[in-house]
Parts: structure tokens; C-alpha cells; sequence
């Protein structure tokens, strides 16, 4: 890869590391923190969350309907992505040892912290939930995706891809033969493939 992409690639990570710095400082001021792993807020801010919180009867009744109609799609899509965390865990657990590729933690992808907000109904907790598994399944669906792409054909498109995963600014030029080459055969090495 080039000196200048990558010192572009090491700007983007300085900043990704100042974002994080900003977002903590955001935490604090909103008064909360993780104990052992879990939310806890200040008991005024509390407080105040329960007094924000919307009656389900009153959410139900306030509700769209056409939101209420549409429900039922969003709620059946639970079967496609509970099969396709199945099927991508599989496959991750048999083929990423035999590939010498490190796995994906699951648990770092799919979050369910929302449910500890006092301010949400039992509704919108449940639709919390939700969101919260399909996204981070397809987070955790991509990145396993993105190690398996750097594994196989660690090659850009020749076409910008749109929102490509954090492996692919690594990859080789579409073109460059020999880059492609000497980048699998440090793959193999790697891998103990020789």
C-alpha cells in the first residue's frame, strides 16, 4: 500500500480515537456510567427518565396506523435474521480455525443495553430490542463477511464501494497483479498455508 494511504488510514483512526474521547465526555454530562458492565444513572436523572416515560396504553392508543398495520412485517422479519445468526455463527465456527482467521465476538456486535432506560414503555423497549439485534447481527454478519473478503480476495473494486467495511482500505488495488500476489502469499505465511 501507498505512504499516503496509509497515512490517511492512521488520520482516520487518529479521529475515530478523538470521536470516542467526545462521546465519553457527552456520557458524563448526561450523568451516567457502566458499573460491572451496566448502566447506572444518577438517581435525580432517574428520576426524571420515569417521569419522561409514556404510558404504553397512552403509546398504543397515540400510535399510526398504519405503523400498527405495518408491525407484524417488521416483527416477521425475527425469522430471517435469527437464521442467519445461526448459519454465519456456523460457519465462522468451522471455517475461520481452519483458515487461520481470528473470530468475531459475537457479544461485541449485538448490545441490549436500551432496556435499562427508565424514559421507554415495555413497547419501546421491545422495539429497542429489536433494532438493536438486527443491527448489531448485521454488524457482526459484515465483519465476519469482511475477514472472510480479506482472506480470499483481498482486492478493491474498481467501482468506489459505498460504505465498505474497515478491512478493505487495506486491500489491494483493482489492477495491481503483483501487489495481489505478494499480499496472499503473506497470507499463506501467515497461515501456516505453505
Amino acid at each position: 500500500m501507498n505512504a499516503k494511504i496509509d497515512e490517511l488510514i492512521s488520520r482516520i483512526h487518529g479521529l475515530e480515537l478523538e470521536l470516542e474521547a467526545e462521546l465519553s465526555r457527552q456520557s458524563a454530562e448526561l450523568r451516567y456510567g457502566l458499573e460491572h458492565g451496566r448502566v447506572v444513572f444518577e438517581e435525580e436523572v432517574l428520576r426524571r427518565h420515569r417521569e419522561l416515560q409514556t404510558r404504553l396504553s397512552r403509546y398504543i392508543l397515540n400510535a399510526k396506523p398504519m405503523v400498527v398495520i405495518t408491525a407484524p412485517v417488521i416483527y416477521a422479519m425475527i425469522v430471517p435474521f435469527v437464521l442467519l445468526d445461526i448459519f454465519v455463527t456456523f460457519y465462522q465456527a468451522v471455517c475461520f480455525p481452519a483458515y487461520g482467521i481470528e473470530k468475531v465476538k459475537r457479544a461485541d456486535y449485538l448490545i441490549f443495553d436500551r432496556g435499562h432506560l427508565a424514559y421507554l414503555n415495555a413497547l419501546e423497549k421491545l422495539n429497542c430490542a429489536y433494532c438493536s439485534y438486527a443491527n448489531g447481527l448485521v454488524a457482526y454478519v459484515r465483519e465476519i463477511a469482511g475477514r472472510t473478503e480479506a482472506y480470499w480476495c483481498p482486492i478493491k473494486h474498481a467501482k468506489k464501494a459505498v460504505s465498505a467495511h474497515e478491512k478493505y482500505m487495506s486491500f489491494v488495488a483493482f489492477g495491481d497483479a503483483e501487489a495481489y500476489r505478494k499480499r496472499i502469499a503473506e497470507l499463506e505465511a501467515a497461515a501456516g498455508k505453505n
